[in-house]
């Protein structure tokens, strides 16, 4: 096995981008597995592992992960949106409300301002 550096880190991190955009989440949840074993504290190595265990419908595993980087980031409204998007997967309507809603405060993007549902 070789050995880990810095530099593969990063190749790791881009390559798990590369597969998540080629469809292969689990793929990449392999390469941010090892990445973040080496760098617990890397955000955006656990916000993209989070994305890949929603796209794997591994949605107990999304909801944790997205939870920390929620912790470490709590004005992440991309973060709120996708945890709230997790939510609605796995049929909690009440809690993705509201993290839908945060995002939308936190983010007025037109798609999370149309998730909010602010007029129900």
């Amino acid at each position: 096995m070789a050995e880990s550096s810095p530099e593969t880190d990063v190749i790791d991190y881009r390559a798990a981008e590369q597969l998540l955009a080629a469809r292969d989440p689990r793929g990449a949840v392999k390469l941010l597995d090892s990445v973040i074993g080496r760098h617990p504290e890397h955000t955006a190595a656990r916000l993209l592992r989070a994305r890949a265990f929603f796209l794997s419908a591994q949605l107990r595993a999304a909801e944790l992960e997205f939870t920390v980087v929620l912790e470490r980031e709590p004005d992440n409204a991309f973060a709120h949106f996708a945890l709230a998007r997790t939510y609605e997967r796995a049929n909690r309507p009440e809690q993705a409300r509201r993290h839908f809603r945060l995002a939308a405060a936190l983010d007025p993007k037109p798609e999370y301002l149309a998730a909010a549902r602010f007029d129900d």
